[in-house]
């Protein structure tokens, strides 16, 4: 399917933030664009703005003066609705109500061609449901911008119930023409990255309202050891404390209450509060000129163990072995049971998998690392009967290594490791259901949330059980619905081998360990 043509005109409707950063990515792409609003003196000035960002791109080099004036010129506002009538596309950035969009469209229908798009830039209502009073609803599709569009190059050309297929493909070359990423994906609530992004604020929150550690810790830990570009707590702030809980509420209810999508009681008395991040100067952390940055824990030196004993294959860790090499540390390494380090003291050191230290006599989690060679902070968590000496020798390990340490408490699955758990968990059930394919929901984390890898890639790396087993053993442990592997993630593990074979025989291997714990 073609992409509109550049000598066709492209409306907007809408002259906010959203409206203006569209226009102006469809008026760089060399189309005749219009802009519409309600407020005409809005419309006027949304046209002076996006002009007066052109005429700033040609000063900065970063466009052609020729180019800049050409387009400055191709951009007006329009009085009435009935001047959309020659566009090709029509986009909708318009407040967030139902009623608004569904009138807004069927008046539309009226004046535009029959060959028309028309689009919507909604985050969060359902495209099937704004299409659903119109004549044609097969021309009816969502394009959701993030923002600010002109930079950031993620578009979810979304599909309703009645989006005719060849619309939504004329939609995505158009797109794509433009010089933007778009991913495909169905009307389901929270497309693409609003439904896959909930476990990385909701997982932190649980670990903080479990006491296991503070918002500064769990905020560097994704960061250090897990590579998110931002913490949960600092980017909710950022975002607005309100807007994320109504984001995480509205995707809660449209699952018909799902506990995967639960939202935060610590996050409802924050919005109750008053405290909604940067732009009330205060949220998780507090903001202004003589604010008090809370720093995230981090153990005090301790000193390092000579020697220490790999038991088993440590998978997704096993990078440390040589590590711990290059530190100075002797290794000895036996494939006999495990996984775990065997410190000097007798005390174990287990990669986090979804258990509590508690259970065991003297055992102390790791948390999961993007890369550990490259980690500047790894979490560790030890139970009441973990011996100090065992602390001391996990904490000095880590040290030699260059890293800093910050102990949390004993919350199983700790917070990386959770978090990327659900994260994959709710990637597997999406693709089985249709939502998106797994590439493009990849895509749509990475650009869109800036994540270090899309949760396939995860998958990909961490194994095949990886996932299944973690939030098997959390499921067990914090009983409810909200840690169950979906059926789609418990598939994963007998249709994938480890080296892309048929994993059959293999499938059953892998979830046996879990099967024989429940037996």
């Amino acid at each position: 399917m073609t992409a509109i043509e550049r000598s066709r005109t492209v409306a907007v409707v809408g002259a906010g933030t959203m409206g203006q950063g569209i226009a102006q990515v469809a008026l760089l792409a060399g189309h005749r664009v219009l802009i519409y609003d309600i407020n005409a003196t809005l419309a006027a000035g949304g046209v002076g703005i996006v002009q007066d960002r052109v005429d700033r791109l040609a000063a900065k080099g970063r466009l052609d003066r020729a180019e800049a004036e050409e387009a400055i010129g191709r951009i007006e506002s329009a009085s009435v609705l009935a001047d959309l009538a020659d566009a090709a596309l029509v986009i909708e950035a318009v407040v967030e109500d139902v009623a608004v969009k569904r009138a807004l469209f069927e008046t539309l229908e009226e004046v535009v061609a029959p060959d028309t798009l028309l689009a919507t830039n909604t985050s969060s209502l359902s495209v099937t449901e704004l299409a659903a009073g119109l004549a044609h609803p097969g021309r009816f599709l969502g394009l959701h911008f993030f923002n600010p569009a002109p930079v950031l190059p993620l578009v979810e050309v979304v599909s309703g119930f009645a989006t005719d297929p060849a619309a939504a493909e004329r939609a995505h070359a158009t797109v794509l023409g433009w010089g933007k990423t778009p991913v495909r994906c169905a009307d389901t609530p929270g497309f693409i990255v609003n439904r896959i992004a909930r476990p990385f604020y909701a997982e932190a929150f649980a670990v903080y309202e479990e006491q296991g550690a503070d918002p500064a810790t769990i905020d560097a830990v994704l960061r250090e050891s897990g590579g998110f570009k931002m913490g949960p707590f600092q980017l909710t702030d950022l975002i607005g404390q309100d807007v994320n809980e109504a984001v995480t509420r509205s995707v809660w209810e449209s699952f018909f209450r799902s506990p995967k999508f639960t939202p935060s009681l610590a996050q409802r008395r924050l919005v109750q509060s008053g405290r909604l991040g940067r732009k009330s100067g205060h949220g998780w952390f507090p903001y202004g000129p003589d604010a008090q940055v809370p720093a995230p824990h981090t153990a005090a030196p301790q000193a390092a163990p000579e020697k220490v004993t790999v038991v088993g294959d440590l998978g997704p860790a096993a990078g440390l072995v040589e590590l711990l090499e290059e530190a100075g540390i002797a290794v000895t390494e036996t494939g006999h049971g495990g996984p775990y380090i065997q410190l000097p003291g007798e005390g174990q050191l287990v990669l986090a998998d979804g258990k509590t230290s508690v259970e065991f006599a003297d055992v102390v989690y790791f948390d999961l690392a993007l890369d550990y060679r490259g980690a500047t902070r790894i979490a560790l968590s030890a139970g009441e009967d973990t011996g100090e000496r065992t602390l001391a020798e996990a904490i000095g390990l880590f040290q030699k290594l260059g890293k800093k340490v910050s102990v949390i408490g004993d919350v199983p699955g700790m917070i990386v490791a959770r978090t990327v758990a659900m994260l994959i968990d709710l990637t597997a059930d999406a693709v089985a259901r249709g939502a998106a394919s797994a590439e493009d929901i990849d895509t749509a984390m990475r650009l869109g949330v800036n994540y270090p890898l899309g949760p396939s890639e995860w998958h990909g790396r961490l194994g095949r059980d990886w996932a299944y087993d973690l939030l098997h053993h959390l499921d067990e442990r914090c009983p409810g619905g909200r840690y169950a592997p979906s059926l789609a993630l418990f598939k994963l593990g007998y249709t994938e081998g480890d080296e892309g074979g048929d994993g059959g025989d293999e499938g059953e291997e892998g979830h046996a360990g879990a099967a024989e714990e429940t037996a």
